[in-house]
């Protein structure tokens, strides 16, 4: 993939974190024949989410707070940044090729995020269980394909997209989670949060 289309992809996919600061929904370009809706202004929620907090405050749900901006641009720009490269089962480079938790991990820099190697693993024990309806660029969002448990993992980049490598003969790609196949394996998802200063990975098992 040439660099130049790389680096334009980057910017259109994070330009959603920027916009989401100021209350704005933006739309991304055509990437595999995949071309969101337009939607029109989103009401304000201001009254729903002080009734969220609300609720939460007196036990009745727990908010799940996101990535800070430049800790999930990081991470959805290095996956971006590997397009195209090929699928490796035990891949974790752009040298040698990814497989799905590979792409993960080398996404999820290790001096910020310490996540284990396989994706049964990456949704066994770490991060805090989301919503569908709350994910949020960077969160991780889990399949099972051909079996019962958890055998793959994506990153999402927002407007029911996501990044990951798929399979062999392929190539990191973006997908979509509105497609059938998705829907059927989707299993959880999850948000995981930077270590704390000390360098422990701040870790929430979800029963």
């Amino acid at each position: 993939m040439r660099p130049f289309f790389k680096t334009w992809l980057t910017i259109c996919l994070l330009m959603p974190l920027a916009a989401h600061a100021t209350n704005r929904e933006q739309r991304l370009p055509n990437v595999n024949g995949f071309t969101p809706k337009s939607h029109a202004s989103a009401p304000s929620n201001k009254g729903k989410q002080t009734k969220h907090t609300t609720l939460a405050s007196k036990g009745h749900g727990k908010l799940v707070p996101p990535m800070a901006n430049k800790e999930s641009s990081n991470v959805l720009s290095r996956a971006v940044n590997v397009l195209g490269t090929p699928y490796r089962w035990g891949g974790s480079s752009p040298s040698k090729g990814f497989d799905c938790s590979g792409l993960v991990k080398y996404a999820f820099n290790d001096a910020t995020f310490d996540l284990p190697r396989t994706s049964n693993a990456m949704a066994s024990g770490h991060g805090e269980k989301v919503e569908r309806k709350d994910l949020k660029p960077g969160d991780l969002i889990f399949f099972n394909i051909k079996s019962r448990r958890v055998n793959h993992v994506a990153i999402y980049l927002g407007n029911d997209r996501f990044i990951h490598a798929p399979r062999r003969g392929k190539a990191v790609s973006i997908d979509t989670l509105n497609k059938p196949y998705w829907e059927q394996h989707y299993v959880v998802a999850k948000r995981v949060l930077p270590k704390e200063p000390g360098g422990k990975q701040m870790r929430v098992v979800q029963r």
